[in-house]
């Protein structure tokens, strides 16, 4: 007669290292998923490099975060003088519209039904509320935003204190030197699900950038529209005076 064996229970030490183990690899999970949002859109091969990571570390938790909808694969964005390069560009990681909720996305819903209640009070009428109400935000963020760069000394210092600003705001910006001009990128949007119904909130923004730094902006990606990342474009030849003595080197080498 064969005697059956009990299953072994675990141990309190063993629970208590399982646990550890899983939160840890939550942890890095939202680092990696943070790092994508605060950076923008990221191969497998940056994160790992970026966190530490190896390559099939970082593989098991992009899976995981793809599968739990944080994640998305994409092409990259690839600029024509690229395009010759060798082989396939390795696929990049972007944050969903339910990554981002997972971000400081409390009032969403609050903020959404309000400006569904202005635009239904519009209706039949003369007055845009919702535009209104997109001007009057613009107006305070330029107000705000003119008092944060009321110490810079030229326009490119003006540039990184707007970035600065935003980024306290919880847009994760930063400022590129590219040969024709600078681009603003803001790797987060908090208002990204209601401005995705109201393109005036990003309208009405774009136009409080360009009063800030006096001259023409461009916006050239939404994360609103489905993008990656917000870019505006700043061109250096329409009125930003000092950038190419302070960028010089690198704007000589992006012409090189």
């Amino acid at each position: 007669m064969v005697k059956a064996t009990q299953p072994r229970l675990a141990k309190k030490g063993e629970l208590r290292n399982t646990i550890v183990v899983k939160k840890g690899e939550d942890k890095t999970r939202d680092l990696v998923a943070r790092t994508i949002l605060e950076n923008g859109p990221q191969s497998a091969a940056e994160l790992a490099e970026k966190l530490n990571l190896t390559p099939a570390g970082i593989r098991r938790h992009l899976d995981l975060l793809i599968g739990s909808g944080i994640l998305e694969p994409r092409e990259p964005h690839r600029a024509a003088s690229s395009l010759r390069g060798r082989g396939r560009p390795s696929k990049v990681f972007v944050i969903t519209d339910l990554g981002r909720e997972k971000f400081e996305h409390s009032y969403d819903d609050l903020a959404l039904s309000a400006l569904r209640f202005l635009d239904a009070l519009s209706e039949g009428s003369d007055s845009n509320l919702v535009a209104q109400f997109a001007d009057s935000r613009a107006n305070d963020i330029e107000r705000r935003v003119s008092k944060a760069t009321g110490g810079a000394k030229n326009s490119a210092s003006k540039i990184d204190a707007l970035a600065n600003f935003l980024s306290a705001e919880g847009y994760a910006a930063e400022s590129k030197v590219t040969e024709a001009g600078i681009q603003l990128c803001q790797h987060h949007c908090p208002i990204a699900h209601v401005a995705s119904e109201f393109p005036q909130l990003c309208e009405a923004e774009t136009e409080a950038f360009s009063r800030v730094l006096g001259t023409h902006v461009q916006r050239l990606a939404t994360i609103a529209h489905g993008d990656g990342i917000c870019t505006t474009f700043i061109p250096t030849n329409t009125g930003i005076s000092n950038i190419s003595k302070i960028f010089s080197p690198n704007l000589k080498g992006a012409r090189a």
